[in-house]
């Protein structure tokens, strides 16, 4: 998910932009109940990409805040109910506190397997393939005369984890603006007007909904999907 409209959402509310990322939280929170009721197995939320840092100081300070906060407040309830948390992006430029956090939020819910709850924070799809890239040639330098999709995907920011059916972006705008370029190859867009702090179990489910009604080929023809499902062997009981 992408989550944006939080600032528009204060906007029309005579409030600061601020403070629509702070009711954006809540939605946060909301999200990964909603997705624990339906059994959904992972939730990837871009909170912070490597773009945002050209935001005004003020705002981009806010954030940095809110997300410690966030840790602060947040982890032990994940931990209680069984949420993995990981987070991904480079760190390299948040402040070594911040880091610090994060670690051991990771450390203490490593375990958990109800919900894997994945921060991208100051990520970008480009930079991930980057990293990956020099990462893999640094531990295998044979690899600069050709490699394949399996020799990279390890060193991609979410290796163990499936790549997404469904991406859901709020607030109207009709882009991935950077996000998982890699990951998101086959997955099924969805965009809404909706902005995120108004972001709610319902219109999850309607975006879920319009996602089951979609045909995903990953290259074949719909004859070729019905062929193959004819020749399953029936369920039994």
């Amino acid at each position: 998910m992408i989550m944006d409209g939080n600032g528009r959402w204060a906007k029309k509310r005579f409030m600061p932009r601020v403070m629509g990322h702070k009711r954006g939280l809540e939605t946060v929170r909301a999200m990964v109940k909603a997705c624990i009721e339906r059994k959904i197995e992972y939730l990837t939320l871009f909170a912070f990409s490597s773009e945002n840092w050209r935001r005004p100081e003020e705002e981009v300070t806010f954030l940095m805040q809110l997300f410690m906060l966030a840790l602060e407040n947040e982890v032990s309830k994940l931990h209680q109910n069984g949420v993995k948390l990981k987070i991904i992006g480079d760190l390299s430029r948040f402040d070594a506190k911040l880091v610090d956090m994060v670690r051991r939020s990771e450390a203490l819910t490593a375990s958990n397997d109800k919900l894997t709850l994945t921060i991208a924070a100051n990520y970008g799809g480009r930079w991930d393939i980057m990293q990956a890239v020099q990462s893999m040639l640094k531990d295998h330098p044979d690899l600069a005369a050709g490699f394949n999709e399996s020799d990279l995907q390890p060193y991609l920011s979410m290796p163990n984890a499936p790549e997404p059916d469904l991406f859901i972006r709020t607030g109207g705008e009709q882009r991935i603006s950077n996000f998982l370029l890699w990951q998101l190859a086959y997955t099924e867009l969805y965009f809404t007007d909706v902005l995120w702090p108004d972001f709610d179990g319902k219109e999850l489910d309607r975006a879920i909904l319009s996602y089951q009604h979609r045909e995903r080929r990953f290259g074949r023809t719909s004859e070729q999907l019905r062929g193959s499902e004819q020749l399953k062997p029936p369920d039994h009981a």
